[in-house]
């Protein structure tokens, strides 16, 4: 009975959007409300009202009792207020009892009978906002071991966000880093020993090189004309820096494009300068020869090439084109000795 009643409460509260007993609360306080601004407007009127035109007068002589005047000679009635009080209190006290006791009946009668749906139609009632969609699917209760394995992903999950948290900190730390190395000198706040040269350059000693390594990005003229400082530094919108970087970036496709032409066309000017020189193979040979017999005369008259240390003079050019010469001329006989042989 109580499971019926529950689903009729919130079959009727989804449909008016507030529960049938605040429609019952709303009329009772509305009410109420007009009880209150009744006894009000009869307290006020009696109040405003002479003593004698509500029988205080008539009760006084009744009693032989005098009452007492004020300086303009008006009859006071000191009762007459207090007892005006009274009665309306009793008067609102009254009021309220009737209204609790039969609105109460109303809000009995109107949730049996107007406020409610039968519990053999409830379970057939579909309001518009349920029309599209289907009840008839059976929801599985979480097993164990699926209650686990998401346990298992949220820790896994806290565990990420963790070592993401402490990977931006890095980054943030790295990142901090290498503004200081392109930092310039004179906005750090260590003191630097910095002498300006005649053209308005800054040099960089080896200190400010060793602290801020690339601070010529920033710090000098050339940085300055290549648009790589600012003009107006305060402004977040204007980074040189960046931008010049991106537009490096973008024109690299083009230039690996220029360089897959230019590569046949290298290799066919380097193919025409070895054909240009090669009249200079022969001479190549001729001296590859020369060098080969005069290791050979000085390997058997017991001269040791594979000492590092040569000692002697240098040869100039024309006593060696007359060793060549002599060489070449002994060649020439050993040569012809062993035909003659």
């Amino acid at each position: 009975m109580a499971g019926s009643k529950h689903a009729t409460t919130s079959l009727l509260t989804e449909h008016f959007r507030y529960t049938p007993i605040t429609l019952l609360d709303d009329i009772i306080n509305t009410v109420n409300e007009l009880v209150y601004r009744a006894v009000n407007a009869v307290e006020e009127g009696l109040l405003s009202a002479p003593p004698t035109v509500l029988g205080f007068q008539q009760r006084a002589r009744d009693e032989n009792r005098a009452p007492d005047l004020d300086s303009d000679g008006t009859e006071l009635y000191p009762e007459a207020k207090t007892e005006i009080e009274e009665g309306v209190h009793q008067l609102e006290t009254l009021l309220e009892a009737t209204v609790d006791k039969n609105f109460d009946k109303l809000e009995i009668w109107a949730l049996r009978n107007v406020l409610t749906v039968p519990d053999d139609l409830a379970p057939w009632v579909r309001l518009e906002h349920y029309r599209d969609h289907v009840f008839d699917q059976q929801i599985e209760a979480p097993t164990a071991e699926a209650i686990y394995q998401l346990r298992r992903k949220l820790n896994e999950t806290r565990k990420l966000n963790a070592a993401l948290h402490a990977e931006s900190q890095r980054n943030a730390l790295l990142i901090s880093q290498l503004r200081e190395l392109t930092a310039s000198p004179l906005s750090s706040d260590t003191r630097y020993t910095v002498s300006s040269l005649s053209d308005g350059s800054i040099p960089l000693n080896d200190t400010l090189q060793r602290r801020n390594p690339f601070a010529f990005l920033t710090a000098t003229p050339g940085a300055r004309n290549l648009g790589l400082i600012a003009s107006n530094p305060t402004s977040a919108s204007h980074q040189p820096l960046t931008t010049n970087t991106n537009f490096a970036l973008s024109q690299l496709p083009a230039l690996r494009f220029l360089i897959t032409q230019l590569q046949p066309k290298l290799a066919a000017i380097q193919a025409s300068y070895d054909y240009e020189n090669g009249s200079n193979t022969l001479a190549d040979e001729r001296k590859a020869y020369v060098e080969g017999r005069t290791r050979r005369i000085l390997e058997s008259r017991g001269v040791d090439l594979q000492a590092g240390d040569r000692p002697g003079r240098r040869v100039g050019e024309e006593e060696l084109r007359g060793l060549e010469e002599i060489v070449g001329e002994i060649g020439r006989r050993q040569e012809e000795d062993e035909m003659q042989g």
